[in-house]
């Protein structure tokens, strides 16, 4: 770096160059200030968060990058020559700068986007760190390949090496990658969430605890839990008790028998079913029950009674305590449940013989 001459009087590069750096950063840094300061300002009214994990993301690499462009703008303004060595090493050293900058705002970008809204997708709450940490292996990997390439390197061996390795570790993870794939699916899709209670068609039933990467954990009633890959939960017809809402029809089958007077057996049912709703923990009280009869059987006409559960686990309660209660007041009532009757045909039998 030489020195130069302004109004006849020289200055020592030593001397003007830091001046110069000085100026252009303390300028830039303050321009930057006063607009991030009113920006951060607007951002902080707004209901939504990604304004202010994008200023977050861009404070430190827009900071790296105003100190390295003072660098740059004093080889600029200086005599330099634009061919010569220092100024080539100016321009390397303001290139990976820039590559650098532009890997940390991303990297900080995404992983604050991961770790803001992680605990909206079901997928992310028990797996945020090893989404962060993918991710973060992409952006730097691809930032180090567009490096390569602004140096000249040729980065097309590099990328075929890749695609071919890709297409190795693919075939090899294919069960992997089959249950990854369909864990995507659920989330998008949205069949089933976590807390919800569900039925599989091979009978497993419970609430959804875990939604993972390769496999979902359903707790069973038992307090049992059942991993299941999400490739064959993708597969599976899926019963779930919390769509469209939590609450939920609880059908009772009673018969009576057939000198029974149905209307009174129809008042009686509805009254203990109405005090049922409004007594039993897990009943909707403003639910107003109500029976059907449907079967003439062998020995009873058949009815079903409706009552209303306000999700799948109280309709367990429900019957019990319905029952209990139906038959204590069929009893007081002369209600009538009859055994199952065999007749048998002793002259038919007789005449085999």
């Amino acid at each position: 770096m030489e020195d130069i001459t302004l109004f006849n009087v020289t200055i020592p590069a030593f001397i003007y160059a830091p001046v110069v750096y000085f100026v252009w950063v303390s300028i830039l840094l303050a321009i930057k200030k006063f607009v991030f300061s009113r920006v951060e300002r607007f951002a902080s009214k707004t209901s939504s968060k990604l304004d202010d994990i994008l200023f977050s993301a861009l404070n430190f690499p827009l900071v790296l990058l105003i100190f390295v462009s003072g660098i740059f703008i004093v080889g600029r303004v200086s005599p330099i020559q634009s061919d010569s060595e220092i100024f080539k090493y100016f321009l390397v050293g303001f290139r990976i700068t820039t590559v650098i900058a532009i890997i940390l705002f991303l990297d900080k970008l995404l992983s604050n986007i991961i770790g803001e809204y992680s605990h909206k997708i079901d997928i992310l709450k028990a797996s945020g760190g090893v989404a962060k940490t993918i991710v973060r292996i992409i952006v730097i990997s691809l930032g180090f390949l567009i490096l390569l390439d602004s140096f000249g390197l040729s980065i097309t061996p590099i990328l075929a090496s890749l695609g071919i390795g890709s297409l190795a570790v693919a075939l090899a993870l294919q069960p992997t990658l089959e249950n990854f794939f369909s864990g995507l699916q659920i989330i998008i899709d949205k069949p089933i969430q976590l807390g919800q209670f569900i039925k599989l068609d091979s009978g497993e039933e419970g609430y959804v605890e875990k939604l993972g990467w390769r496999s979902t954990w359903i707790r069973m009633l038992p307090n049992n839990v059942v991993v299941i890959p999400n490739k064959m939960l993708v597969d599976s017809k899926v019963l779930n008790y919390y769509y469209p809402q939590t609450e939920m029809a609880v059908l009772v089958q009673v018969g009576v028998h057939y000198d029974s007077d149905l209307k009174k057996v129809e008042k009686v049912t509805c009254e203990v079913a109405k005090e049922i709703m409004k007594e039993v923990q897990g009943g909707v009280p403003g639910f107003d029950p109500f029976i059907r009869y449907h079967t003439f059987n062998a020995f009873s006409i058949d009815f079903t009674v409706i009552l209303r559960a306000k999700e799948f686990v109280d309709n367990y309660l429900i019957k019990h305590e319905f029952i209990k209660k139906l038959h204590e007041r069929y009893a007081k009532e002369g209600i009538v449940i009859p055994y199952p009757i065999r007749a048998i045909n002793y002259d038919q039998e007789g005449a085999k013989k």
